[in-house]
């Protein structure tokens, strides 16, 4: 190869790279696997091993992945947080023991799972837990202490009051947790995390530490980055005297030979399958700490340690069957049955197809021999077909929906196909949690737990089956008194005085929130007008586009749209648009943005004031932004607002315009 050919491709690897970090390390949102991730990274090293003066400072393959988000203040790392240099073979791994010995005598190893979550420093002053930071770009990284504060096995004050302490960690969020929170996320139609790590990513740099509280993280600590008050030689004593302070350690093993460590590796690589959380590899580290200064670091990696990372186990399989469920949100989803095979130490039968564009795409049908393997170690994924079988034809998913026969449709520019019955028997408890929500009929007392109840005991499979519960049968649900029957009764009767746009909006019709719900309700005055409503009159709406006048013009067409509507209405339920028009117009043509937490008011009863006095809310700042009313812990959109000049409103001032 010419060098201006490897110049061009040597350019083309490291813009992609360079992406990829940007996708894992900041936005939590990988596009490709580790495997494919890290073929570019070798196609690049090779290069540059072979053109020396192609590297560059800037070349991924010199520095760190991450980036400081602007989100968090900044902390400069004292000692950097290095990244690892990978091996794929076990002969990579000799080579490696070949170069540390031809430095120092007489080594021995620590060997430990390399975790796939996110890399965190912590430091203590007097025992006791004072700073969190991200690793960043190993030099300076993002200050998350307040969301470290919520994982419960990181200890806040240390068994022993040293000086000063800092350490690295891994979070990460086990796979219970994360099936739980894939279960959440499902039920509120969120977007899933693609897999544990990306989850607890995104769970920590959460601007709001109740958020990062509620994920039920988890932390191992591998290293002791600086100490005052402790004398430590070895890296293995190092884990020991941390597990004494409190800290759980990552598990480790110390071995004399690299032949040892090899062996370690193995047995760590079959255990992943049976673990409660991801690793993605095993860590070969220098035990010796005087060692380890002797063999110092390159300008990315410690000399002292190398990452050994599993290749993904793939195996052949055939494909039984298809089924297709419903899930919460009313999304059909095709899973399909295989003959088991073992992956990655459990046994694997099913594994989503996630939908009609991914089976077409790789033309997956009934019989097909395929190849199988699990994304992240825990999510079974079909890589592609090997063989389709005789007579194999493609395969479509069905247009009625299996739970309850009603029609299904696919929206333009989804990929989902869902079902269209806004009292299918699947969704029910997901369009129950969001009919009794604040924003929406703002039912109190009825959470999740208590609908699961009243499903699991048959009192509910529609949303107007709420307005005909009796004190009774609420009394027969667990930890239910008299009292809390009551309330629950008031709630739902104080319910049907709502305005319009608050059933609209808890009605589920896609595309529509709750801004969207408003202005139908104003422009149309009452639900009989918007049934009779045209789609091209629904669009000529101030803030409406063509998709959401035809989701809103299919929704109200529906048969099982008139039959609920109709029943909600025998139930007494207010049908009519209490605001004729606005109160005043003082806020005419302002803007205003929200940001941070107010004393008094939610962030939706301050919209509200402000469209009542003709005023329109914003979620971002700009030079058009008139007001920005801002409570506790405001962010980026308050600094935005004094860099630009714009008004900044407590809630006292906010009131006294009012």
């Amino acid at each position: 190869m010419e060098i201006q050919e490897a110049r061009r491709l040597a350019a083309e690897l490291a813009e992609q790279i360079r992406y990829h970090n940007r996708k894992y390390y900041e936005d939590d949102a990988p596009e490709i696997d580790d495997s494919e991730y890290d073929a570019l990274y070798r196609r690049l090293e090779d290069l540059e091993s072979r053109f020396p003066e192609l590297v560059t400072s800037d070349s991924p393959t010199q520095t760190v992945g991450g980036r400081v988000s602007d989100k968090f203040a900044p902390v400069t790392h004292t000692v950097p947080m290095e990244s690892l240099h990978d091996s794929f073979s076990e002969q990579e791994l000799v080579n490696f023991d070949h170069r540390v010995r031809g430095t120092v005598t007489g080594v021995s190893y620590i060997v430990e799972p390399k975790f796939d979550g996110l890399s965190v420093s912590a430091e203590y002053r007097d025992g006791i837990f004072v700073r969190g930071s991200t690793r960043g770009d190993g030099l300076v990284g993002e200050d998350i202490t307040e969301n470290l504060r919520t994982i419960r096995s990181l200890p806040k004050r240390l068994t022993r009051p040293l000086p000063f302490l800092e350490v690295r960690g891994e979070v990460y969020m086990s796979h219970k947790v994360f099936r739980e929170l894939s279960a959440r996320q499902e039920l509120n139609e969120e977007q899933p995390f693609k897999n544990p790590r990306n989850a607890a990513a995104g769970s920590l740099r959460q601007k709001d530490a109740r958020i990062t509280a509620a994920r039920k993280l988890d932390i191992f600590v591998f290293n002791v980055q600086q100490i005052n008050g402790a004398e430590l030689y070895e890296h293995g004593e190092a884990l020991r005297f941390l597990k004494e302070l409190g800290f759980t350690v990552s598990p480790f093993i110390q071995c004399k030979t690299i032949e040892e460590a090899i062996s370690e590796v193995r047995k760590i690589g079959k255990a992943r399958g049976v673990l409660d959380y991801s690793i993605d590899g095993a860590v070969v580290k220098v035990n010796s700490f005087a060692q380890r200064a002797t063999l110092g670091s390159t300008a990315k990696f410690p000399r002292w340690a190398e990452a050994f990372k599993y290749p993904p186990e793939e195996k052949q399989t055939k494909l039984v069957n298809i089924e297709v469920s419903v899930g919460r949100t009313g999304v059909l989803t095709p899973t399909g049955v295989f003959e088991p095979v073992t992956l990655a130490g459990t046994t694997v039968s099913r594994a989503t197809l996630h939908n009609q564009d991914f089976i077409s795409e790789k033309d997956i049908r009934v019989g097909d021999t395929v190849i199988l393997r699990k994304a992240g170690e825990i999510i079974p994924e079909v890589v592609s077909v090997v063989q389709h079988a005789d007579r194999s034809e493609p395969y479509q998913m069905p247009d009625v929906c299996p739970s309850c026969g009603a029609p299904v449709t696919r929206e333009e520019g989804e990929a989902a196909v869902r079902c269209t019955n806004p009292e299918c028997p699947a969704q029910l408890l997901r369009h129950m949690i969001h009919f009794c929500s604040r924003d929406a009929m703002d039912i109190d007392g009825f959470g999740p737990a208590v609908l699961e109840q009243l499903i699991s005991h048959d009192l509910l499979s529609s949303p107007a089956d709420l307005f005909s519960l009796t004190a009774l049968q609420l009394l027969g649900l667990e930890r239910m008194g008299e009292k809390s029957a009551e309330n629950r009764l008031n709630a739902i009767e104080k319910s049907k005085g709502n305005d319009l746009y608050r059933l609209v909006y808890a009605l589920g019709i896609p595309h529509i929130g709750l801004k969207a719900a408003k202005l139908l309700a104003a422009r149309f005055g009452d639900i009989d007008a918007i049934f009779q409503a045209e789609e091209e009159k629904i669009a000529s709406i101030d803030g409406f586009g063509d998709i959401m006048a035809k989701s809103v013009r299919h929704f109200f067409d529906l048969p099982n749209t008139a039959h609920l509507i109709g029943r909600l209405r025998d139930a007494g339920v207010n049908m009519k648009s209490l605001v004729s028009s606005v109160a005043d117009n003082r806020f005419a043509g302002k803007i205003f943005v929200l940001t941070g937490t107010l004393p008094t008011l939610s962030r939706a009863q301050a919209t509200e004031i402000i469209e009542k006095y003709g005023g329109k809310v914003s979620n971002s700042v700009s030079q058009k932004t008139d007001y920005v009313l801002a409570g506790e812990k405001a962010g980026s959109k308050l600094v935005k607002a004094n860099q630009l000049g714009v008004s900044v409103l407590s809630e006292d001032d906010f009131n006294r315009m009012l």
